[in-house]
C-alpha cells in the first residue's frame, strides 16, 4: 500500500536537528523523498506498523508533527505529479 509520511520537526530546542536527522533517515529507509519532509512508501500494513510505532517515539509530540495518508493499494489513480523529481514506478524492476 502506499502512504505518504509528511513530518515537521522543529529544530529549534537542543534535540530538534537530532530527531530531524532520525526522522528522516527511517523514512528513507522505507521510500522516497518526494519533498524536504514528504515520503512516499510503498509497504505492507505490518511494515506500516512498526515504521509509524518508531516514528512516534522519535518525535517529540508537543514541538513536532507527523501525518500518515494511507493511500491503499490502488493509490495509482489518486496520486497526480507535475515537475521535477518524479516519483518511482514501485511496479517496475529493481536494478541494484
Amino acid at each position: 500500500m502506499l502512504v505518504i509520511i509528511a513530518y515537521d520537526v522543529n529544530i529549534g530546542d537542543k534535540n530538534g536537528a537530532k530527531r530531524l536527522r532520525h526522522v528522516s533517515k527511517m523514512c528513507v529507509d522505507f521510500g522516497q523523498r518526494v519533498q524536504n519532509s514528504v515520503f512516499e512508501c510503498n509497504i505492507d500494513y505490518g511494515t506500516f506498523v512498526k515504521l509509524k510505532n518508531n516514528l512516534l517515539k522519535t518525535i517529540d509530540k508537543e514541538k513536532d508533527s507527523i501525518r500518515f495518508y494511507l493511500l491503499g493499494n490502488n493509490w495509482k489513480g489518486r496520486v497526480e505529479h507535475y515537475g521535477t523529481k518524479p516519483s518511482i514506478n514501485f511496479e517496475d524492476p529493481l536494478i541494484v
